[in-house]
């Protein structure tokens, strides 16, 4: 049977880790609130700009060449996955990471641009390639994170040494739900119109496929720039939620220490009574 003083250097621990996971769960939810305006104000230009340059796509003629449109039969397979630069968030790095591998054919025919420590980390001590970083830029991403990203993966694309481009990042659905979400990148798919096969009017200065050569890298900073909000949004809800359960658990704990700590005190008491009792017996 554990000592009073271990039970309650036990629920001393336990009282520290519930303020520390409260905090952090304090913090989670301040930031949550910007990350997830960010990301819904975002959402319908992202929308809208894959939505234009789909049907700028499909105006542009056969005869229009672009880098961008390029399939390259041979090279290896590019995927850029976002995760987090800190931990304590649950699931959330695992699964996109699992979303990853989950595409993987082979990892001699796959290289990995990671966005996060977590996913390097990951990766790294599986014997992938990664052959570029971005780390610290997990929480509070910018555009011009995301042109950054952008142009990296354009210039290696370009270069003839990748066939395409995949990007998996985690998408924010609510505060409590988020999941991994896989999307080509590169070459562009400039199918449009969808199923009804209906198409905008659009006037073009001075033609489509001028138009379009401007538009495709924007289209693409803008679609690595939405991915990066969702997954701010998805990381700091996920982080909520972590530490909002280890904080209820903390005081599940707490309550047991101290039932636990009465018993032990009881029973000491208990026991001394006891002795008493057996000591006046023996001197009677």
């Amino acid at each position: 049977m554990a000592s009073l003083q271990d039970i309650r250097q036990r629920i001393k621990s336990v009282k520290s880790t519930k303020q520390i996971t409260s905090a952090m769960n304090m913090v989670a939810t301040s930031r949550l609130r910007h990350a997830k305006e960010a990301a819904s104000a975002n959402r319908p230009y992202a929308e809208k700009v894959m939505e234009v340059v789909k049907e700028i796509a499909a105006n542009a003629g056969t005869d229009f060449s672009h880098p961008l449109l390029e399939t390259h039969k041979d090279g290896k397979k590019l995927i850029l996955l976002v995760t987090a630069d800190k931990g304590l968030a649950g699931a959330y790095s695992s699964n996109a990471c699992k979303a990853v591998e989950a595409i993987v054919e082979s990892k001699d025919d796959t290289d990995l641009v990671v966005v996060g420590r977590k996913g390097v980390a990951h990766f790294k001590n599986r014997g992938y390639e990664v052959v570029q970083s971005f780390i610290g830029i997990s929480e509070r991403p910018s555009f011009e994170h995301a042109r950054n990203i952008a142009e990296d993966i354009v210039e290696r694309f370009k270069s003839g040494e990748y066939r395409e481009v995949q990007m998996v990042y985690t998408k924010f659905i609510s505060a409590i739900s988020c999941e991994p979400q896989s999307v080509q990148l590169l070459p562009f798919q400039s199918e449009a119109g969808g199923e009804t096969g209906v198409h905008a009017e659009y006037i073009y200065e001075p033609d489509a496929a001028t138009v379009l050569g401007f538009m495709l890298p924007q289209y693409l900073y803008t679609t690595v720039y939405a991915a990066l909000l969702q997954s701010a949004a998805s990381e700091l809800s996920s982080r909520m939620n972590a530490m909002s359960n280890a904080t209820d658990n903390a005081e599940e704990l707490m309550s047991k220490l101290d039932l636990y700590y009465n018993k032990v005190r009881q029973a000491g008491i208990t026991n001394e009574i006891t002795e008493i009792v057996g000591g006046a017996e023996a001197l009677k």
